[in-house]
């Protein structure tokens, strides 16, 4: 089987040094789309290095790509097909603001598999921590097609119900046509986002939108519509990737208060008739 449940949960954890500095993460908020308009001090936080604010969904990228999907795959136990593989959700957790510069160590394993019958579920955790202590954890739900029906363990999944009521606030992202082209230069290659060959022959009529990128400007949506932009506010951050963006498109981001320290986010793509894109999404905050 191309899964073996046991031999990757068994697996060591893979640990390594990663870095980055001020040019990483200028090249990451401009790939989630800062920038525009490019003078407008906002979007300067991001985009000049004299005042340079890091966002924390930077962690998913932070020395030249988090393990994240690709990685995963390269552990002990797993060898599958690229083309059937999809990003089901990411979350995150950060245990203090991360800085423009660093260097930090990263420990890597899987922590669940998940056999959902037509498909299994992946489970990839990074744990980065430096000097001063741990920086921040992230999970990566991997969904593998055609890979489940051994009899294991189905997971959770109980789903939250969506937010009711009008959105507090409402804005629309319009996506660039190469914005995957330019996103992909901070560290994920998988060429579902690039090669329009790989991409119809992983189902798709041309190259998607990685949903890492879709998952930053959403969360940069939310820090400068309620969070008076200040990055460091942010405690956690957890989404669902319900279905892809293409470049090109608009993201229509709404945001509620649930209360005074958590925003539910709905994320649909709006020239495809409000089809989901992001659910399940919150962002905790202080």
């Amino acid at each position: 089987m191309p899964i073996d449940a046991a031999r990757a949960l068994a697996a060591a954890p893979r640990t390594g040094e990663i870095g980055w500095d001020h040019k990483d993460v200028l090249l990451y908020h401009l790939g989630i789309g800062a920038g525009r308009p490019a003078t407008d001090p906002g979007e300067l936080r991001y985009t000049l290095e004299s005042r340079l604010h890091v966002l924390p969904s930077f962690a998913t990228v932070a020395g030249g790509g988090a393990p994240g999907v690709i990685g995963a795959l390269s552990m002990p136990g797993i060898d599958v097909d690229l083309a059937r593989v999809l990003h089901g959700g990411q979350t995150l957790r950060v245990h203090r603001p991360l800085p423009v510069r660093g260097t930090a160590t990263a420990t890597d394993r899987i922590t669940a598999v998940y056999d959902k019958g037509t498909a299994a579920v992946l489970v990839m955790r990074t744990e980065a921590a430096d000097a001063g202590g741990p920086l921040w954890t992230c999970d990566a739900q991997i969904f593998v097609r055609g890979e489940g029906g051994w009899g294991g363990d189905r997971g959770p999944s109980a789903r939250p119900d969506p937010p009711a009521g009008a959105p507090d606030r409402t804005v629309e992202l319009p996506v660039r046509e190469d914005q995957a082209l330019l996103y992909r230069l901070s560290g994920d290659w998988n060429p579902l986002h690039a090669d329009p060959g790989f991409a119809r022959r992983a189902g798709f009529a041309r190259p998607v939108l990685h949903g890492l990128c879709t998952y930053g400007m959403t969360l940069k949506a939310v820090v400068d519509t309620l969070l008076g932009g200040e990055v460091a506010r942010v405690r956690s951050y957890g989404t669902r990737f319900a279905g892809v963006v293409f470049p090109g498109e608009t993201l229509r981001v709404r945001m509620w208060r649930a209360d005074g320290s958590t925003v539910r986010v709905a994320v649909s793509a709006v020239e495809r008739d409000d089809a989901p894109v992001l659910t399940g999404t919150t962002v905790g905050h202080t």
